[in-house]
């Protein structure tokens, strides 16, 4: 059965370990169709809101999540917690009619310079998206420490260890997609 994975990284950087995460864990999965959702979003306000509706940008996102077998969250830790971008993104689909996060079977992981790898953010997540209801794959954390050098050139890991995590988390996803 084919598989489609929606990336979702909380970094907007063009150069984002994060979003190069979500590419090397998509190619380790062995999706068949891999999108990086665009959180490029204007900073979510209730005036904007009931002026302009949900703007197309978010209609898109949340069509990506509803049409992916499963989603990867990727975030950076920025001061113990998850990105500004990231949260905004969350806030714009709880306002969104449908709800397409719920029982969708979703992975986390972060990548970050420091040496716990964004693992606390990690934890800020699992916290904002108790709402949406999604499964969130059980397996150990997954945070990529030092991000800067985890990667070669062609965007795969330099270290087996985090080859062999990232592996371990792909295959707890593919069993929850499985258990639908």
């Amino acid at each position: 059965m084919p598989h489609t994975l929606l990336g979702i990284s909380g970094a907007l950087r063009a150069g984002s370990t994060n979003s190069a995460l979500l590419r090397e864990a998509a190619r380790l999965y062995g999706a068949d169709r891999f999108v990086e959702a665009d959180l490029n979003l204007p900073l979510y306000d209730g005036d904007f809101e009931d002026e302009d509706g949900i703007p197309p940008a978010v209609d898109t996102l949340v069509s990506q999540i509803a049409a992916a077998d499963a989603v990867l969250i990727s975030t950076p830790e920025y001061n113990g917690a998850i990105t500004g971008v990231l949260k905004n993104a969350l806030d714009w689909i709880s306002r969104h009619s449908e709800k397409p996060m719920v029982g969708k079977p979703v992975a986390l992981m972060s990548a970050a310079a420091g040496r716990a790898g964004g693992v606390r953010a990690q934890t800020m997540l699992r916290t904002c998206l108790v709402a949406f209801r999604p499964r969130i794959a059980l397996a150990p954390e997954v945070g990529i420490a030092d991000s800067g050098n985890a990667f070669d050139e062609n965007g795969h890991f330099v270290s087996e260890r985090y080859a062999s995590s990232v592996s371990n988390l792909m295959d707890a996803l593919k069993a929850d997609v499985s258990a639908e």
